[in-house]
């Protein structure tokens, strides 16, 4: 199971991030411990500058903007 954390304050960005992120996993089939993390001190702590941002496994892949569908297939994959 994949640790999922999507970094951001609460914008739609984020909202949608999630969202998306938690569509693919459900069409894959795949359990995935999604979080949503918000406090700007722990964003910062992952060296994320803009939102959202995507932390896997503790490894962040993605920052700013709401990540395309294929991207999140590949990180799934």
């Amino acid at each position: 199971m994949k640790n999922i954390k999507v970094l951001g304050t609460g914008c739609a960005n984020c909202k949608n991030t999630l969202k998306l992120i938690d569509a693919v996993a459900r069409e894959k089939g795949l359990e995935v411990e999604l979080e949503k993390v918000e406090d700007i001190a722990a964003i910062m702590g992952y060296g994320v500058m803009s939102t959202p941002g995507v932390v896997i496994d503790g490894k962040v892949v993605h920052a700013g903007g709401v990540p395309d569908r294929r991207k999140i297939e590949g990180w799934l994959a």
